[in-house]
C-alpha cells in the first residue's frame, strides 16, 4: 500500500517525475540532512536546447565531503545565473507560453541566495503556485535511512543518471520546441512542460 508521505531530495527546477510525486502525496518531506551528492537534480536540471538535452548545474561550495545539503552554499565566482537564464531563454523563447511564465522565473536569476536549498525551495513554491498545486511540504529534522518505512523514498530514484524505472510515472509524449530535430526527450525539467503546454501542464501531470 502506498504511503501518503513521500521523501524527496531538494531539486533545481525539478523533472516531471519529481512533480508527479508532489501531486500524488498528502505529505511531502524534503531531505535536509543528507550529505551533498554530486551530479544529481539537487543542483542540476535538464532542459531541451537547440542541440538536444542540455544540463544546467549550479556551482556550489563544500566545506568537506560530508557537508549536509541544508548547509550547501551557492558559488558565485562565475556568472552562472546569467548563463542559465540565457540558456533557458534561447531554448524556450519560441515556445507557446514562454512570455507568459518567463516573468515569474527571471527574478530568481537576479536575486542572490546564499543556500542552495532555499533557492530550490522558493523556485519550487513559485512553480507550484503557477500550477495551482497545493503542497504540504516540510524539511526533515534528521537523516532517514532508506530502510525507513514511514515514507515512499525517491531521494535516489529520481536521478539524471538512472533509467526511468518508476511504475507510477510514465513519460507520455508532448510537443517540444526542437522535437522535429532530436525527437521527444522524456522527464525534462518542469519548465519544459510549462513553456510548451502552459495551463495544460497540471492536466498532463495528473
Amino acid at each position: 500500500m502506498m504511503s501518503n508521505k513521500v521523501l524527496l531530495s531538494t531539486a533545481y527546477l525539478p523533472p516531471l517525475q519529481y512533480f508527479s510525486k508532489l501531486i500524488k502525496y498528502d505529505e511531502i518531506f524534503i531531505e535536509a540532512h543528507e550529505n551533498f551528492i554530486k551530479q544529481t537534480y539537487r543542483n542540476r536540471c535538464n532542459i531541451y536546447g537547440a542541440n538536444g538535452l542540455l544540463a544546467l548545474s549550479i556551482p556550489v561550495k563544500k566545506n568537506n565531503t560530508k557537508t549536509k545539503i541544508k548547509d550547501i552554499t551557492i558559488d558565485y565566482d562565475t556568472n552562472w545565473r546569467k548563463m542559465h537564464w540565457k540558456s533557458i531563454e534561447s531554448a524556450y523563447r519560441s515556445s507557446a507560453f514562454f512570455e507568459f511564465y518567463a516573468d515569474y522565473l527571471v527574478p530568481f536569476y537576479h536575486k542572490k541566495y546564499q543556500f542552495l536549498i532555499d533557492f530550490n525551495q522558493d523556485l519550487l513554491k513559485m512553480l507550484a503556485d503557477q500550477l495551482e498545486i497545493n503542497m504540504n511540504i516540510a524539511y526533515t529534522e534528521k537523516y532517514f535511512f532508506p530502510e525507513d518505512t514511514l515514507f515512499d523514498d525517491f531521494r535516489d530514484i529520481i536521478h539524471p543518471k538512472k533509467k526511468l524505472e518508476d511504475p507510477n510515472f510514465k513519460a507520455v509524449e508532448y510537443f517540444q520546441v526542437f522535437s522535429e530535430k532530436h525527437g521527444f526527450i522524456p522527464n525534462l525539467s518542469i519548465i519544459d512542460l510549462l513553456f510548451n503546454l502552459g495551463p495544460e501542464t497540471l492536466k498532463y501531470l495528473i
